[in-house]
């Protein structure tokens, strides 16, 4: 098997994680409270990944070098998981994937400030057409526009803008650092948010947590490996293929059924996305290329570095 394909089948096999476990999430949030949900994934999750961990030796593993950067970055991504979760809990899932998809067009937009990308007249064309479809989702006006709307929006930002603070540390930090310190913080968040909607835990429900954690670390493990094995710009599609998943888990276990304008203002967000992928991954467009240049699309734990890869910024 080819390198290229392993790394498409097992990206593949990463976002169908993913989306199993968002819709976990969504059975978990008719009981409980997101900050409850996210504690004790991020309990669960917590535990094989420090086992992964301290299997590396190395004693600055887990010392930030640029500990503004990474608690900022801490923050956003407990910013957009507790918005994801939230959206989750409360949309139809596919509603909520087309929402989040306008990451990488957000993600284009900031690295102009925060970055010093050059974004030409095609990105930008890319950038606002994809904003048009998230209206198409949305249709202001003529539906109402609910709380998990806002949450998944906020979740798009939030995710977006630790993308671009991922490539702004460059390779000061470890994959390690930008992993755990995201888990430790949003656990102690969580800690404090939680008690007052705490809801007493049956054991199936526990075990449903810990598959969400668990599930989590096993699909960003995939996603490394996909990047290992083949080219970012063949890897950062496969994330849209969620969205057929999410189709399928509404349809087979929530009876939702997405409308035409959610269809249509997917495609034209997909569409969107894809072109800014195919635009970075062209030869001599810019220096920097935040969205191929970050492995993971989710919020979870937010983007970590491709896997491997040690770079250097001149910020």
């Amino acid at each position: 098997m080819s390198g290229t394909i392993k790394g498409i089948l097992t990206a593949l096999t990463a976002f169908a994680l993913f989306s199993t476990h968002d819709a976990i999430i969504k059975v978990l949030g008719e009981t409980y409270s997101v900050f409850q949900i996210i504690f004790f994934a991020m309990l669960f999750a917590f535990v094989p990944m420090s086992m992964l961990m301290l299997a590396d030796k190395e004693r600055s593993n887990f010392r930030p070098r640029r500990p503004g950067l990474v608690l900022l970055r801490s923050s956003m991504a407990i910013v957009a998981m507790s918005g994801g979760f939230y959206a989750f809990t409360t949309l139809p899932l596919a509603e909520v994937y087309a929402l989040l998809f306008a990451t990488p067009l957000l993600v284009t937009a900031l690295s102009v400030p925060l970055l010093g990308e050059t974004v030409r007249l095609q990105r930008w064309a890319a950038v606002i057409v994809g904003l048009i479809g998230v209206l198409v989702v949305l249709r202001p006006g003529v539906t109402e526009l609910s709380l998990g709307h806002l949450a998944a929006l906020v979740a798009a930002c939030a995710n977006a803008l630790a993308t671009v603070l991922v490539r702004k540390l460059g390779g000061t930090e470890r994959p390690a650092v930008l992993i755990l310190y995201p888990m430790i913080f949003s656990m102690i968040a969580m800690s404090v948010m939680m008690p007052a909607g705490y809801q007493p835990v049956a054991l199936t429900d526990l075990a449903l947590m810990a598959c969400v954690g668990l599930l989590s670390v096993l699909a960003q493990h995939c996603i490394i490996g996909a990047y290992r094995a083949a080219p970012a710009a063949v890897i950062a599609p496969i994330q849209y293929s969620q969205i057929l998943w999410a189709t399928a888990f509404g349809a087979l276990f929530f009876m939702e059924f997405p409308d035409i304008y959610v269809g249509i203002g997917s495609s034209i967000i997909i569409a969107s996305g894809l072109f800014v992928v195919w635009r970075e991954s062209r030869e001599n467009v810019s220096l920097r290329l935040p969205v191929l240049k970050t492995a993971n699309p989710r919020f979870d734990t937010g983007p970590s570095p491709r896997a491997g890869e040690r770079e250097t910024e001149d910020d």
